[in-house]
């Protein structure tokens, strides 16, 4: 069979001055002309082309695409295994690539899932998206943050408001130990300090003793964590930073 430019233009889904531009440059001289001077194709001129698109398809110059093609020590078996080879690298790629676009789109359906009013209900002044930001530029890459993202997409109202009472309660019984003065290495501090921990775990992602122990170091540190722990009472982030300390050292 021989074809025209214009019937293999349309078989490969390319223009007809695309061919005669492989013509001019020696990529892919058609085997044939007829008499009036016209390219005419065959079988084994259509198997060169499929390979110059496939090679294309991948971003190859077509310099880099002839110089394959005529390479005299590659064989049509071994044209098939680089194709291969390069194929199974560009689905890797590709999957990758899939991966992190579905991971953005399961981002952007994260969070916490309340109306204004319901959080206002529930966190008052309090609005832990106030920091959202920040704390994606922190730890957005890591596996915590999202393990966090994914529940936090899960609760509903009455989660929240759970987890915000089981917040507080903590903190009033944390509060009344340190103005009890109780040692921060004692068994009271640590037990709290532990259930601190537990409560992270339980409710946002999963926190190791050495996790917990830079999280006790941060509430000193930072000046908002410090604000927060100490409104709960007077040295209670400081108290609970050296309490946090022995628990780790307990469980090392």
């Amino acid at each position: 069979m021989r074809y025209s430019v214009g019937q293999v233009a349309g078989f490969a889904g390319v223009t007809v001055r695309t061919l005669h531009h492989y013509d001019e440059i020696g990529l892919l001289v058609p085997s044939e002309r007829n008499h009036a001077g016209h390219r005419r194709y065959n079988e084994t001129d259509l198997d060169r082309l499929q390979r110059i698109l496939f090679y294309r398809e991948l971003g190859f110059p077509l310099d880099e695409v002839q110089a394959l093609l005529d390479d005299p020590a590659t064989d049509p078996r071994e044209h098939l295994r680089r194709q291969h080879r390069v194929l199974r690298a560009r689905i890797e790629k590709l999957q990758k690539m899939a991966d992190a676009v579905e991971h953005a789109m399961e981002a952007q359906k994260m969070g916490i899932q309340l109306t204004p009013e319901e959080r206002f209900e529930v966190f008052g002044d309090k609005d832990p998206e106030r920091y959202q930001e920040e704390a994606e530029q922190r730890w957005g890459n890591t596996e915590a943050w999202a393990e966090s993202q994914r529940r936090a997409a899960t609760y509903t109202k009455e989660d929240w408001q759970r987890i915000q009472a089981e917040t507080e309660d903590w903190g009033r019984r944390y509060a009344a130990l340190v103005a009890a003065g109780e040692e921060p290495s004692g068994e009271a501090a640590t037990a709290l300090a532990e259930e601190h921990r537990q409560h992270i775990s339980q409710n946002y992602f999963e926190v190791s003793y050495e996790m917990h122990v830079c999280f006790g170091d941060m509430y000193v540190a930072d000046e908002r964590f410090k604000a927060f722990y100490d409104s709960m009472g007077e040295g209670v982030a400081e108290h609970l930073r050296d309490a946090i300390h022995a628990n780790a050292a307990r469980n090392a």
